[in-house]
């Protein structure tokens, strides 16, 4: 299997870091983010979580930060490639993971990674659902070059949410009125469509 790790100065430092961290909280670490890494957007760890193992593992912010990030690429790319608990610790190995971190993220793989990867591929396939539509309209009455200009904006406010999601995520387009209009011709068709079959199946 093609390696899917290379030795960057990224990797290259979270390695240095990752090989002075103890082994149980390595493990435990580990375990947080198996647990949060399908919850994309969702930190794992509160800032007041990440204060705290900044001391109990003696690492600054930004320290911290490189590893939890490549604890997490390390995993993502283990469910994306599909490999093998042996394989995964052979490919840390190689970067130059001690052979105990790199024991101790096999072992989290081999128990949790098919859940993970199952988690992960659901919430790939699981659409976000339309909750909520408001609207706003601005009208620009004029500019300093332009006395009588009226240019409408039309906000239409989407409330989307996924059952992997707790609450509603809230996206914000703006139209100008050829937008709108261009953006009406182009849905109306294929929602019309789309309801037709709908109604032919009730």
């Amino acid at each position: 299997m093609a390696a899917f790790l290379k030795e960057t100065q990224s990797i290259k430092e979270a390695v240095s870091l990752i090989n002075g961290i103890d082994q149980n909280k390595f493990s435990r670490l580990l375990s947080r983010i198996l647990q949060k890494l399908h919850l994309k957007g969702e930190r794992t760890f509160s800032e007041e979580e990440e204060d705290k193992l900044q001391a109990a593992l003696s690492l600054d912010k930004q320290a911290l930060g490189l590893v939890l990030e490549t604890s997490a690429f390390i995993l993502e790319q283990a469910v994306y490639n599909n490999v093998k608990p042996a394989a995964l610790k052979l490919q840390l190995e190689a970067v130059n993971l001690s052979p105990e971190r790199a024991e101790a993220v096999s072992q989290a793989w081999a128990s949790a990674g098919p859940d993970l990867a199952e988690r992960l591929r659901l919430g790939i396939f699981t659409p976000k659902k339309l909750e909520q539509v408001g609207w706003q309209l601005n009208l620009q009455m004029a500019q300093s070059r332009q006395a009588k200009l009226k240019a409408p904006h039309a906000v239409l406010e989407l409330g989307l949410s996924t059952e992997a999601s707790e609450g509603v995520e809230k996206v914000f387009v703006e139209f100008s009125h050829q937008e709108l209009l261009d953006f009406y011709n182009k849905v109306s068709f294929p929602l019309e469509a789309v309801q037709t079959q709908l109604d032919s199946l009730t």
